[in-house]
């Protein structure tokens, strides 16, 4: 039969314990679940004490709240590296990013999580705030600084000028001398016949004129030559060539090389009135001048000074204004000069 315990004095009757009931041990019954139970009590009991609590130390409770600051420093550090992380990514992407869409294919900036492929070009790396510099080359001193080659000089325009005087003929007229730049002579030996200076300027034009012309050998004033061609020289000659009728006459030129130059014209008129009209090509100032003789002939030299630009052409119209006889009333010709 089962030992019987006696109640404790002054007490009620105890009741069966629940080891008893069970046939058990109580004291092998405490080394077992009890045992363990009350271990766990204990554990939670102490996790769930707050510090200073009955129970635990001081040195307890600092290492617990150290260890408290530890973890909350740790997360908020972990928490500021990933927010720095983020924010240089973005900056880096922002700044790095081609015009037309992100650097990546996949739409992601290449910071985090994979390096980006180098480029052809090393950057320097990005730092927040700032944009990378403009690595564009930079032009050439030549390109960005005026050029200081000396320019070419410009020839200065030449002053144009325009003078006319008349004089008597001599009565012997040496072209050769006269004419060292170019010469010419009308009607040695016919009225088709045109001697000009040998190796001359050629600066002398004959532009011909309305009327016939007509050879003639009985001038007063007499030329001669050294230096001719198709005539070579000669002795001083009278002959000359003149035309009739009112309106015609002679049209002469002489090409400007932009220095100054002197022209002249040997002249001559027959019971008629001549006009020369002197002008240059180009306008500017123009000159006239009138031979005039009723009853016989008359001769003068016209000396034109002048200066026009290279190209330029002094003008020469000699033309029979008035005739005063019913029998070719007319306006001569004999040489030109140019020095």
């Amino acid at each position: 039969m089962a030992e019987e315990h006696p109640a404790p004095s002054g007490g009620s009757p105890s009741r069966p314990t629940r080891a008893a009931r069970h046939g058990g041990s109580a004291r092998h019954r405490s080394k077992g679940l009890g045992g363990l139970r009350g271990r766990l009590h204990r554990r939670v009991a102490t996790h769930r004490r707050p510090p200073g609590a009955p129970g635990e130390s001081r040195a307890d409770t600092r290492r617990l709240v150290r260890a408290r600051r530890r973890r909350r420093y740790a997360v908020e550090a972990v928490a500021a590296f990933t927010g720095l992380l983020a924010l240089v990514g973005f900056v880096n992407w922002w700044s790095e990013s081609a015009p037309d869409g992100p650097a990546e294919s996949d739409g992601l900036p290449a910071v985090v999580g994979r390096p980006s492929l180098p480029s052809a070009v090393p950057t320097a790396p990005a730092v927040p705030g700032l944009r990378p510099r403009d690595r564009s080359p930079s032009p050439s001193p030549s390109s960005s600084t005026p050029s200081t080659a000396p320019m070419a000089p410009v020839a200065p325009i030449a002053p144009v000028t325009l003078t006319v005087r008349r004089a008597d003929i001599p009565a012997t007229v040496d072209l050769t001398e006269l004419g060292g730049r170019d010469w010419v002579h009308w009607g040695f030996g016919g009225a088709g016949t045109t001697v000009r200076k040998r190796d001359g300027s050629a600066e002398i034009r004959d532009l011909g004129g309305p009327g016939e012309r007509s050879g003639w050998d009985g001038n007063q004033e007499l030329f001669g030559w050294r230096d001719g061609a198709p005539v070579e020289s000669t002795d001083p000659t009278p002959d000359g060539v003149f035309t009739c009728g009112v309106g015609n006459g002679f049209a002469l030129a002489v090409v400007a090389d932009g220095r100054p130059r002197t022209a002249t014209v040997y002249l001559g008129v027959w019971m008629a009135r001549g006009r020369l009209d002197v002008a240059l090509s180009d306008g500017g100032p123009s000159r006239t001048l009138r031979l005039e003789e009723r009853h016989t002939t008359q001769s003068t030299a016209v000396t034109v000074g002048f200066q026009a630009p290279a190209g330029t052409r002094l003008l020469l119209t000699w033309t029979v204004e008035e005739t005063f006889t019913p029998h070719c009333g007319n306006v001569a010709l004999q040489a030109l000069t140019l020095r």
